[in-house]
């Protein structure tokens, strides 16, 4: 397997089924907490449904449209960090995370974000970098804040995620930020 270390005992590598299982762990022990924030979690009760999304995953990789990695901490998938969408046109990434409540609070998530970051902009040549995440959510939210992002709105009844209608902070980091 091909990892890239980001920061001591934490490394990025492009999704693969053979994490499938891990994932699998992770949402079977923890889905009352990833429900909250994750319209997935409720639906992901196999492997085969991760399966899916390792295929989904690396289609787009391999279309240039979205790069999907795997955390490893300490040997040990606890998450996924992720350009979902990556537009050439707009030049633009939106980023999207989860990370294994066990494993939060440790720096992980703004290590991981703070890499595709640097690397939207130095690799890929994008002008900007957005996450949206539930205005609630604020572990994700303190992410974008401890990495200078703008809060660019609030936008009211966003998502339905399973019953609950939410609310989205946007969240927008530029190329010329960081100078």
């Amino acid at each position: 397997m091909f990892t890239l270390n980001i920061g001591p005992d934490l490394q990025l590598a492009i999704i693969q089924p053979s994490f499938a299982g891990r994932y699998l762990d992770i949402v079977t022990e923890e889905r009352a907490y990833l429900s909250k924030w994750l319209r997935w979690a409720t639906h992901a009760h196999n492997e085969a449904f991760f399966l899916e999304f390792v295929r989904k995953s690396l289609q787009g990789y391999a279309e240039g449209k979205s790069m999907t990695c795997a955390l490893i901490y300490q040997h040990t998938v606890v998450g996924n960090v992720s350009f979902n969408n990556i537009d050439e046109e707009l030049k633009k990434v939106e980023v999207g995370y989860w990370l294994s409540q066990k494993y939060q609070g440790m720096g992980i998530m703004t290590k991981a974000v703070s890499f595709l970051i640097e690397y939207a902009f130095s690799e890929l040549n994008m002008d900007k970098v957005e996450i949206c995440t539930a205005a609630e959510n604020t572990a994700s939210r303190r992410v974008c804040e401890r990495l200078n992002m703008s809060l660019e709105g609030i936008i009211s009844n966003y998502e339905n995620i399973n019953g609950d209608i939410i609310d989205h902070a946007i969240y927008g980091i530029h190329r010329t930020d960081l100078r």
